[in-house]
This record gives structure tokens, sequence and C-alpha cells, in this order.
């Protein structure tokens, strides 16, 4: 070896090690001690490409504009409901929600309103043929705001329906997540807009990308609004069921009416303001229905201070005292919601997670597998449902709260994703949900503590690798 060599060589080692001692004064000071772990564990080992993907995907930065138009918006929307008192709901001293209710009004912005009606719809196809019936009856404006709209038969209809609404003098706009409805937006947004339906992405990637954020953050919402009428909350996409070959989605949406519906339009409006500086004046006025359900929606993501959807989600499970259903196609937690989960269980709530068997994220299903052991130990009930990929999320908590929407249990919905939830106050939506879990029940696999034990070795180890990539997942 020569000297030149030797020198090299020797550069290279302080450049390696340089590289390592920053990451590790860096990445502590900038995420949560679990992911900052698997971050550390990635630069110690790969450190000329571990810290560069940390600098690009390793914090859930948003651009001061995005940061500064939400708070704008969310001050907005608080000035806006003061006004309305009277529909307001205030919940009898004693119970859970009491508990609940400020903490998500001082989380997502938005009062519990009472006077709602709240329909769960489980049927796939009737909730889309409902949904486009809705847009075809609407007579000011359509507002959809979805993560995933697909170029196929679903997506043409909901595109044909715009333009019949259009036509009719309806204010229609469309807002799309830009990865996850590329295909949607390729196909639709010029004839479209050719039409007169306002078509907009958001968090765009690209050259654009600075203006955004951090490249793979995602708005995951799936919202609806037709008039002030109705609105659609929850895990149904724009695309068809088997949109993804061998995994047929089954979903779980809400169709809600009364005062709640001006909460998604609020969402629509911010996320549009958002993203195009636009602020759209939807603040019309929104009758009491009479089924009286009191309810209250969680918007959650990076522009706002807090974890919202992690910090209710947690919240709700400390809060149960008998039993707790949670259903989601992604269960990759963080160590507090797993640390509820296995308190509650242990308290002697009877505590039941329902998960599918099929499952579209390898890496993910490796990776929420490394769970399952812990949670079994400590009591926690687990099913994996067959017949379809079970992409519905949704939770109910004794018999007082149901909550339906996007949010799935795991890290990116908590902290990466912008989310939506619908909490439902009161037996009548809980037992509905009640049901409907029931019937998941009973197409399911339900997972032995003894027999999971007994897995080989190679697949532990493999779950619990993959469970070092969460901070991805």
């Amino acid at each position: 070896m020569t000297v030149p060599d030797l020198n090299l060589g020797l550069w290279l080692l302080v450049v390696d090690w340089l590289v390592r001692i920053a990451a590790l004064v860096w990445i502590p000071n900038r995420t949560t001690p679990g992911a900052a772990r698997s971050w550390l564990l990635l630069v110690f080992f790969l450190p000329l490409a571990g810290l560069p993907l940390y600098l690009l995907l390793g914090h859930p930065w948003l651009s001061r504009e995005r940061i500064a138009r939400q708070r704008l918006a969310s001050q907005l929307i608080r000035e806006e409901q003061a006004p309305l008192a009277e529909q307001r709901w205030i919940p009898a001293p004693g119970g859970a929600d009491t508990e609940m209710v400020p903490l998500v009004e001082r989380l997502g912005d938005f009062m519990a309103t009472h006077g709602n009606q709240v329909e769960l719809v489980d049927d796939y196809d009737g909730a889309l043929r409902r949904l486009v019936a809705d847009i075809d009856g609407a007579r000011e404006r359509v507002h959809l705001l979805y993560y995933l709209m697909f170029d196929d038969a679903v997506g043409d209809t909901v595109a044909a329906a715009l333009v019949r609404a259009t036509a009719r003098g309806v204010q229609c706009r469309l807002l799309l997540d830009a990865v996850g409805a590329r295909r949607g937006l390729r196909r639709y947004r010029t004839p479209l807009s050719a039409a007169g339906v306002q078509v907009q992405d958001m968090l765009p990637g690209g050259l654009r990308w600075r203006r955004s954020g951090r490249m793979d953050l995602r708005n995951h919402r799936k919202v609806a609004v037709i008039d002030n009428r109705a609105g659609w909350i929850g895990s149904q996409n724009l695309a068809d069921a088997g949109f993804i070959p061998g995994f047929p989605n089954r979903e779980l949406v809400a169709r809600v009416q009364g005062p709640v519906v001006g909460h998604p339009e609020g969402v629509f409006a911010s996320d549009w303001f958002i993203e195009t500086g636009e602020r759209l004046d939807v603040a019309p006025t929104f009758p009491v229905h009479d089924a009286d359900i009191a309810t209250q929606l969680l918007p959650s993501g990076p522009a706002y201070p807090f974890a919202n959807a992690r910090d209710a989600v947690n919240a709700l499970i400390h809060l149960a005292r008998h039993r707790l259903v949670l259903v989601t196609p992604y269960f990759v937690p963080d160590d507090a919601t797993l640390s509820a989960l296995r308190i509650a269980a242990l308290s002697g709530v009877q505590v039941q997670l329902i998960l599918s068997r099929s499952n579209n994220q390898r890496l993910s299903a490796w990776a929420q597998a490394s769970c399952y052991g812990e949670l079994l130990a400590a009591g926690v009930r687990i099913a994996l449902y067959r017949p379809h990929f079970l992409h519905a999320k949704h939770l109910s908590v004794d018999d007082d709260i149901a909550l339906v929407g996007s949010i799935n249990l795991d890290i990116r919905s908590f902290a990466l994703n912008a989310e939506i939830g619908m909490l439902c106050y009161g037996r009548e939506v809980v037992a509905r949900m009640r049901a409907i879990e029931a019937g998941y029940l009973a197409d399911a696999d339900h997972l032995d503590a003894a027999t999971w034990a007994r897995r080989p070795a190679w697949q532990r180890s493999r779950d619990g690798i993959a469970r070092l990539a969460d901070p991805l997942l």
C-alpha cells in the first residue's frame, strides 16, 4: 500500500466516524427515542447512506408556510364555532366522554355537537352507489377529499357524476393526494378541469417538494361533503374493491347528517387553503337532525403541534373499563400504544384486536407480527380476518364511544399522514359497530398465545428485524 492510499484510507475512516458522531448528536434531538434508535442503527452500519436517508425521511418536517396556514385555519375554525353554542354537546359528568370531549377539541379544534345522524355503511359497492347518488342530488357544492382515486370503473363513475353536477351549476372541487391518486390525477384532471371541476393535488413531489415538506408525507383522509345535507367519512377510497390484485378491500364509512357536516367541510376548506392559499366561504347553516347523536371530528397530521391521532387513541385505550375493540389493516404502533394496550388487558379490560390475515405490505405484516407475542401474553385477543383485505379503521370503547375514519394504528398514521377520525358518543352507533365487529370475528382466525410462541426462530428474527424499520412504516 502506498502512502497516498494510506492517507485516503485514513481520511475515509475519519469521515466515517464524523458521520456517526454527527448522527449521534443530531438525530436524538430531532425525533422520538424509538425512531432515533432505528435511524442510529442504520447510520452506524451504513453511515454514508444512512445519514442522507435520515435527512430526507427521518424528520416529519413541513414547510413553514404550511404550518402557518394550518395555524390560521385552526384559529378560524375555533372562531366560527364560538357563536354556535346551541349546537355544542356537553356530556353528563362521570363518563369517559367527559375526558375525551375537551381533549379532542384542544387537539383538533372541533367541538362536540348534538343533533346528528350517523349511519355506518360496510357495503363497499353500496357505499359508492350512495355517494354518487348524493353527488347527483347536489344543488350547491360537492367537495371531495381523497387519498386515492384510481383510473378504473369507480373513478369513471365518480368523475362522470362530478361532470353532471357541474353542468347543473353545482360548484365541484376535487382534492387528491399527489401520490396516492397519481393515476386518477393523470386520467381525470384535464377532462374534469375542462368541464368546470376544480381539481387540486395535495403534497406534490418533484421540484415542488420543498414547498410541501418531507417527500413521503401524505394526506390520507377520505372525506366527501355534499351541500349542507350529507358528509362521508371513513376508510374507503375512490377505487374498485379489487384495485390491488388479490386483496379485495372491506371498508367501513359513516354517512352523517346534521351540524357535524360542517366539520368535514371545515377540514376540506383547511386543506384547500393549505394547498392553494384560497379561503373558501363554507359557513352555511347545518340543520339539526332528529336522530340527535353526539359526534366530534378529529383531524390530525404533522401540521398540528401534537400527534392528535396517537394521543386520542391512547386516551381511549386508557379510558376503557370493560371492552375495547380495535380494527386496523396496519398495526405497527409506537411503544406508548403497545404499553396502553398491555396495561388495559392486564387491568381486566377485554381487549380485542382485529387485523387482516392478508396484507398488501409485506414488511408491515412482518413488523406487526413481532408485536403479537407480548400482547397475547398480556391477555389481548388477536383475530385475523380471512375473506378480504380488511382495510376498515375503527374502534369501540365499552358501550359508549366509537371512532371511525382513516386512522391506522401505526406510526405513519400517528406522525406522518394527515388523517381524520370521527368520535361518536352514545350507545346507538356503538351497538351498530359491535354487530359489524362480530361479523369480522365470525370469519377470522384467532391466535393462541402458546401456539404463537412456538413459531420458528427464523420467523421471530425476521419479524423483529422488520420492526426496526417502524419509523418508515
